[in-house]
């Protein structure tokens, strides 16, 4: 008999997924689709909806290589669709980056930005403290950076590039820690260009020196990266020596690295590296009287636009168009900088604008949502949080009684009610009676059982629920609370005599299907009257039904 294939695990899912994802980060379309050509049967029948996402998303991607619109518009609409059964996981985060980072690529700026803005909520909930580090995690970071770097967000580019560092930095994967090292030194190093740009001379120097820093620690890690990963840390390595102002230092290795880069990289990293090169030369021409390097670093421009243009990194291939009508103006040819400068203006005619005001608006009502979620849980603290002692208070006793199943199973009430309060108070001062409030609070809440609740039920009076304790049980625990309150140390308080505690027992049992069970109210007006037998027995004691005496130990009634 011929056995059948061998089942798809999502172990073999996963390792090609992590294998297209580093094909796309590389930009290597054929790698891409000799990958997706592999994966796509073992896709085909995944069952869970997270993988329906993924097929859908590098469907997408293919389609935007192979220049079919409406093969990438119905894989984006599809791969959304289908992440509507998925649950807020990394994952999901990872498909949403990556979907918003396909949008940017195909010039849809306004649903690359509702992607983003999407993905980086789902990120923010899940990052460390409140979730746990993953490669997805760290990965959705990655592609999320990527994608606020094409709609011109730079400042969150870095951000998501250095929370994505972060994460990376507590996985065993010292590959993906490589990578997010690598993508903060870049994404630090076009900040510091774009802010240098704007005259922040001071500001971008600081950004250079992280970008040097980071790609230093990059190098340092025990990692065989990638020849065209590597070849881009170096890039951006000489890049952040010129925004560092070591203009002299970077010129050798930024020559070096060019034209390894073009004799081997990719298309679209040897448009990055005659971009760098290029504004490395221009800022020489501007800081050495005389010039020398324009011609140069014009013809660098346009080899670099060429270069973007076929790789559909449009963001670049705009700033290569700015640039280029600026030299060129400087090099008094106005008629060829009209040229470029009309190209920039139609390029950027688009939705751009409105993207970034939609981003600005979207981080607006997150931010006044979490004020709105900060003041209401304010405001359900007070309501149901005693100030002083910081228990539930009486309201939320009851609405903590009202929720109990009373008859499901055994449920006991104590009230503790502190002796001789009124004469702390007139003996001493208000304060030290708060003092009281607030250490036997403190002493009920250590000493009481795993899983009982203690609330202050009003002044001086406070309620032990003691969920599944029978009467034994129930009895025991509160002795120990007497206890624990009679042997406290007071000394410091200046008391007349030792703070003691009187407690009252009730308890409803477990009832037969055919009783009523026992109203919460019923029980706790029980205890509350064993409560007064003990003040009226001596008190420093505890009282319940079918206890005959309770005196106190060492305590005279």
């Amino acid at each position: 008999m011929t056995p059948g294939p061998a089942p798809v695990t999502d172990g073999d899912l996963d390792a090609a997924l992590w294998r297209l994802l580093a094909a796309s980060g590389r930009d290597d379309a054929a790698a891409f689709r000799a990958g997706l050509d592999d994966a796509e049967a073992r896709l085909d029948t995944a069952a869970d909806p997270s993988w329906a996402a993924w097929r859908h998303a590098l469907a997408a991607r293919r389609g935007l290589l192979d220049g079919d619109r409406d093969a990438t518009v119905a894989g984006v609409g599809a791969a959304r669709e289908a992440l509507g059964s998925c649950p807020p996981s990394a994952s999901t985060a990872l498909v949403l980056a990556y979907l918003a980072h396909l949008e940017a690529t195909a010039d849809h700026p306004d649903s690359a930005m509702l992607l983003a803005v999407d993905a980086s909520l789902l990120t923010e909930q899940l990052d460390p403290p409140a979730g746990e580090p993953s490669r997805a995690l760290a990965q959705a970071h990655l592609w999320l950076s990527l994608t606020l770097t094409a709609l011109d967000l730079e400042e969150l580019a870095v951000a998501s590039a250095e929370r994505g560092h972060r994460v990376a930095a507590t996985l065993p994967d010292l590959a993906d820690h490589w990578l997010l090292l690598r993508l903060c030194a870049q994404q630090n190093c076009e900040l510091a260009q774009t802010l240098r740009r704007r005259g922040q001379a001071d500001r971008a120097r600081e950004l250079a020196g992280t970008a040097l820093a980071c790609a230093s620690d990059a190098r340092a890690l025990d990692v065989e990266p990638d020849a065209d990963d590597l070849d881009l840390l170096d890039v951006v390595q000489a890049w952040a020596l010129a925004c560092h102002d070591d203009l002299d230092d970077a010129l050798g290795p930024l020559r070096s690295v060019q034209r390894r880069v073009h004799r081997s990289g990719s298309t679209w990293l040897r448009g990055y590296a005659d971009l760098a090169l290029s504004r490395l030369l221009t800022r020489l021409s501007q800081a050495h009287t005389g010039g020398g390097h324009g011609e140069e670093a014009a013809d660098l421009l346009v080899d670099a636009a060429g270069a973007f243009a076929a790789t559909a990194d449009r963001r670049r291939y705009r700033q290569c168009l700015l640039e280029l009508g600026q030299a060129t103006a400087a090099m008094g040819r106005p008629a060829e900088a009209l040229h470029w400068l009309d190209a920039y203006r139609a390029e950027t005619g688009r939705a751009h604008a409105r993207s970034r005001e939609l981003w600005a608006e979207m981080f607006v009502r997150q931010s006044r949502l979490r004020e709105v979620e900060r003041q209401a849980a304010v405001l359900r603290r007070h309501a149901l949080e005693d100030p002083l002692t910081g228990l539930g208070n009486r309201r939320s006793a009851e609405r903590r009684l009202a929720g109990l199943r009373l008859g499901a199973e055994p449920l006991s009430l104590a009230v503790v009610d502190v002796d001789r309060f009124k004469e702390v108070n007139d003996d001493t001062s208000h304060s030290h009676g708060d003092e009281v409030l607030r250490r036997v609070a403190a002493l009920l809440r250590e000493h009481s059982r795993v899983g009982d609740e203690v609330y202050r039920w009003a002044g001086d009076e406070f309620l032990v629920v003691l969920p599944t304790a029978t009467p034994a049980q129930a009895l025991a625990a509160a002795e120990r609370l007497r206890a624990a309150v009679a042997d406290a140390d007071w000394g410091d308080l200046s008391l007349s005599e030792p703070i003691t505690v009187s407690i009252g027992v009730a308890t409803a049992p477990a009832a037969d299907d055919d009783a009523a069970p026992v109203g919460w109210r019923s029980l706790f007006d029980t205890a509350d009257l064993h409560l007064f037998s003990a003040k009226r027995g001596g008190r420093n004691r505890v009282r319940a039904p079918g206890l005959v005496d309770g005196p106190a130990e060492g305590t005279p009634s």
